[in-house]
């Protein structure tokens, strides 16, 4: 089948007026505090399927960088975690590079959260408690697959897929987590809260932490809550 060549797309006349139905209310000093708030506005709006959804920037030691969808499976002062292979493309780049960003971005809300900050893995147990959280069908799909990894086929996977399923069809056998599998955490040192206005002045509050021996300029820069400082930056 002929397929046509993609003609150049002009896209400049896309765009959508923002219209938040929540308030611009940045009073909360506390990124965390703050995180927590709109995260769960956004567990309850509509259209927002998973709140939870983020994406994740890693480069390797040369700097190229990727990006993926993952999701937030907890967050506290201390960071944000999420689970994954440990051998696949981003969890070598990690190896190799421990800066990373988050990004999260809830349209109905109109509203998007940045967070930068260095990662590590978590404990050996609470990848454990966490694995045999999940359904059995999850469990053994982190055995099936190699993530990254090239392969011939689907079938491939299905038939390890069938051939385990076989093997752990008694529940009461305990499916043992990969040792390659388990959970990472964000320790964020900036994160970047921003509303959208329709007249494109959009709202943007930055929250870090303080350089050694830092004298605030307290026009500019303001002191937070629990160590942390937070500017207003222009859209």
């Amino acid at each position: 089948m002929d397929i046509a060549p993609v003609e150049k797309m002009d896209l400049g006349a896309m765009r959508v007026p923002y219209e938040p139905n929540v308030d611009r209310d940045f009073s909360v000093k506390n990124p965390i505090k703050l995180f927590d708030i709109w995260f769960n506005d956004a567990r309850k709006a509509d259209g927002i399927r998973e709140a939870n959804a983020m994406a994740v920037a890693t480069s390797n030691k040369n700097g190229k960088p990727s990006v993926r969808y993952v999701l937030l499976k907890s967050y506290s002062k201390e960071g944000f975690i999420f689970f994954t292979n440990y051998n696949s493309r981003k969890g070598q780049e990690i190896a190799e590079n421990p800066h990373v960003a988050l990004l999260f971005y809830w349209e109905p809300l109109c509203r998007q959260i940045r967070i930068e900050g260095t990662i590590s893995k978590i404990s050996e147990k609470e990848s454990e408690d966490y694995f045999h959280s999940r359904p059995r069908s999850s469990q053994l799909a982190a055995r099936v697959s190699n993530q990254s990894q090239v392969i011939e086929n689907k079938e491939i996977l299905e038939k390890k897929k069938l051939e385990l399923e076989k093997q752990y069809s008694d529940e009461s056998i305990v499916i043992p987590k990969p040792n390659y599998w388990g959970g990472f955490l964000i320790k964020p040192e900036t994160l970047e809260f921003w509303c959208g206005r329709s007249d494109r002045l959009h709202d943007r509050i930055r929250f870090r932490q303080p350089l050694s021996q830092e004298v605030l300029d307290e026009k500019v820069t303001h002191a937070g809550e629990d160590g942390w400082v937070y500017e207003y930056l222009s859209p």
